[in-house]
């Protein structure tokens, strides 16, 4: 088997979040790093804890889970608790963690681990605003060189915006940020709305985690049950868009995803607009191209490889 890939992943817990952490520990392909906890869907509080219930949920208690950012690089936090419930995970009744936090704030750790393990050999998994990776390129500049590539859920272009007409929540609640990010020259896969909306937990799929008749099965239905109420409501579909996943199947199985490279820019300054992410789709500016662009997605298979995987666990 070949070697597994190294990668950190920062996370703002989540019930989609959590659904992608598990499908990472269930998955021999990759070797988790640690886990970095971000402000985003909820404060950082519950985030940092959200991680270590996954965790433990997952039976993975050894995995390190480190605290990060309890707020934006500039703006306040904005929170998502009508998405995902005043604990983050509501849905599922998971007991308070047991493994403790690491002691190192989670931008050390990032900048730490990759000055320390060879260069160009770990990818960056930012499921959230991205606070903690922009403070890590901020700390220590020459990390940027290091990374193998970041690839991350955040954005949206022909399908607008889910928290403004036409911004991502996770690009949203940190522009300044994510701008640093889009700058830092780094390798960049995007996972945007466009992607991520064609990627639904429709009954017979959610049917298809309980089926599993496991401890982690069965919470994965119920969090889902609770996470896309919110959604279908709104978009009036069968279940809802399952975001953060497609980043990690994106390192299991690149090629159920196809997109292009384009620019993308972060609007910083307008409040209309603020959080945009600006993807020059059709090569129309002179702007280099500084990532791929998801756009479509085998949702089948996507789905087909979290229902296997998540019931190894």
């Amino acid at each position: 088997m070949p070697k597994a890939q190294k990668i950190i992943i920062d996370t703002d817990p989540g019930q989609d979040d959590a659904v992608a952490i598990l499908l990472a520990l269930a998955s021999p392909e990759l070797d988790i790093l640690g886990i970095t906890a971000v402000a985003g869907n909820v404060p950082l509080k519950l985030t940092e804890k959200n991680a270590r219930k996954i965790c433990e949920l997952a039976g993975k208690p050894d995995t390190k889970v480190f605290s990060g950012a309890i707020r934006p690089l500039v703006r306040e936090l904005v929170t998502a608790e009508e998405v995902h419930g005043k604990t983050g995970l509501d849905g599922p009744d998971l007991p308070e963690p047991k493994m403790k936090l690491q002691d190192q704030h989670a931008v050390d750790f990032i900048v730490e681990t990759l000055m320390a393990e060879e260069s160009g050999t770990v990818t960056l998994c930012p499921l959230g605003p991205l606070t903690n990776i922009a403070l890590a390129l901020i700390r220590e500049p020459k990390i940027a060189k290091r990374i193998e590539k970041i690839v991350l859920m955040g954005g949206g272009f022909f399908e607008g915006g889910n928290v403004t007409p036409i911004a991502e929540f996770n690009i949203y609640v940190d522009p300044h940020a994510a701008d640093v990010v889009f700058r830092s020259g780094v390798p960049i896969v995007v996972m945007p709305l466009d992607v991520t909306h064609k990627a639904l937990t429709t009954s017979k799929r959610v049917a298809a985690f309980r089926k599993l008749g496991t401890r982690v099965g069965i919470a994965t239905a119920q969090m889902l049950e609770f996470f896309e109420r919110f959604d279908e409501e709104k978009y009036g579909t069968d279940g809802g868009p399952l975001h953060d996943p497609c980043v990690i199947a994106y390192l299991l199985k690149p090629e159920l995803f196809k997109g292009r490279e384009c620019n993308v820019s972060v609007e910083t300054a307008s409040e209309l607009t603020m959080g945009m992410t600006v993807i020059d789709w059709w090569g129309v500016t002179k702007r280099p191209k500084n990532a791929t662009v998801m756009r479509d997605i085998d949702h089948d298979g996507f789905f087909a490889l979290l229902v296997e995987r998540l019931g190894r666990l």
